[in-house]
């Protein structure tokens, strides 16, 4: 047991919450005629009275502490067995030991308080000057009642405590992470939207050669990263609320907002073969920003995982009320067993190389479909591909 003087103020303060226990104490000097009872925390170190019920001056105070090896209760826990003694000067076991003498007691009795888990708190204990007959199994009884009722109280105090210190930690851990989001959405975005400015302007240098290339680089990075910020906002937002929000109106020219999408990624990976197949026509009742994050995130994520020498797949049509993003790629499948772990985040199949993101841009997904009552699903296989499908209602009132 920790014999610091923060974990004894803390056992002291825990009985002192257990409501039962002042009335224990009176029961007990009431029923054995013994003038003092306690509650005591005993280690092999400290004799601490965590509760006093005191009727005869002994002059000891919740807190207060007596010399371990001057008590009985220190033979009591090392034995851990109850240790009675009616008339201690007449005891043919006692009647030498110390303990009557330094204290001026005839009667004793020290019950241990054993807790739930085994580990031993103390004694429930009780003595006076004058001789009485405890050690009948009637007294010895209630003794025992009580220190395993005590015990029990402990424990359930404990856990209240180990309970709100967990609550105390889960606000503490939200407010940082409130603080996190702001930094992401404030913080970091200024100077973010400064090296994109300047990534801009080199680009445009066609008169320098060299500076147009970094500056087409440094966008393409700058670009990224702010994707990267906006994952991670829209995965923190969907985390201390109830999901990424959406904010749905009908839009007409989706078809062309989805176009503007893969044009971006397709320019951003001019080595790759990116197929598209773009057919909506009439009004579309979303979010138009969430649709075109929720395609560049599936997009994004074939051009990272599929065959670099194999096209990649954007297909998206109306079909039966239903908005259907259709984005595949050729190149390894996804085991079986990952395939219901795709849309968790931060989950990422054990073959990502370092760098290729945090992996939450289809969980993202999953948030954006799920935000518009839709589904979204995936299969993949050696001799198709993968493929994810997203089918979200384009009707209003749904």
């Amino acid at each position: 047991m920790d014999d610091s003087d923060e974990a004894i103020a803390r056992d002291v303060a825990t009985i002192g919450r257990i409501g039962a226990v002042p009335s224990m104490l009176r029961v007990i000097c009431k029923n054995t005629g013994l003038g003092f009872a306690a509650v005591a925390r005993v280690s092999e170190g400290t004799w601490t009275a965590c509760a006093v019920q005191d009727d005869i001056q002994f002059g000891l105070l919740p807190g207060g502490q007596l010399d371990v090896h001057t008590t009985l209760c220190s033979e009591a826990r090392a034995m851990r067995r109850p240790v009675v003694i009616d008339h201690a000067s007449t005891d043919p076991v006692y009647r030498e030991h110390h303990t009557p003498r330094i204290y001026n007691i005839e009667s004793y009795i020290s019950v241990p308080i054993i807790l739930p888990n085994g580990d031993y708190f103390g004694n429930l204990c009780a003595i006076d000057p004058r001789p009485a007959m405890i050690s009948d199994a009637r007294t010895l009884t209630m003794f025992t009642l009580f220190a395993e009722l005590i015990a029990l109280q402990l424990e359930s105090e404990n856990e209240r405590s180990a309970t709100e210190a967990a609550l105390l930690n889960e606000r503490t851990t939200a407010e940082l992470r409130e603080q996190f989001i702001a930094v992401l959405g404030h913080d970091l975005r200024n100077p973010l939207a400064a090296v994109g400015a300047t990534a801009e302007w080199l680009a445009r240098r066609s008169s320098e050669p060299e500076l147009m290339t970094i500056g087409t680089r440094l966008r393409a990075t700058t670009r990224r990263m702010s994707r990267l910020i906006d994952d991670v906002l829209d995965f923190a937002r969907g985390r201390l609320g109830a999901g990424i929000g959406v904010s749905l109106a009908p839009v007409d020219d989706l078809a062309d907002s989805l176009h503007h999408v893969v044009t971006e990624l397709r320019d951003a990976n001019p080595d790759r073969v990116v197929l598209e197949q773009i057919a909506v026509e009439g009004c579309i009742h979303c979010d138009r920003g969430r649709i075109q994050q929720l395609l560049s995130n599936l997009l994004a994520n074939a051009l990272t995982h599929g065959a670099p020498d194999q096209p990649v797949r954007v297909t998206v049509s109306v079909d039966g009320g239903e908005l259907a993003v259709s984005v595949s790629n050729l190149g390894a499948p996804i085991a079986s067993q990952d395939l219901e772990k795709v849309f968790e985040p931060y989950w990422r199949p054990a073959t990502s190389q370092p760098g290729g993101g945090l992996g939450l841009g289809l969980y993202i997904c999953s948030q954006i479909v799920r935000a518009h009552g839709g589904t979204l699903s995936v299969s993949s296989s050696a001799a198709m591909g993968t493929c994810f499908v997203a089918r979200i209602p384009a009707a209003e009132g749904r």
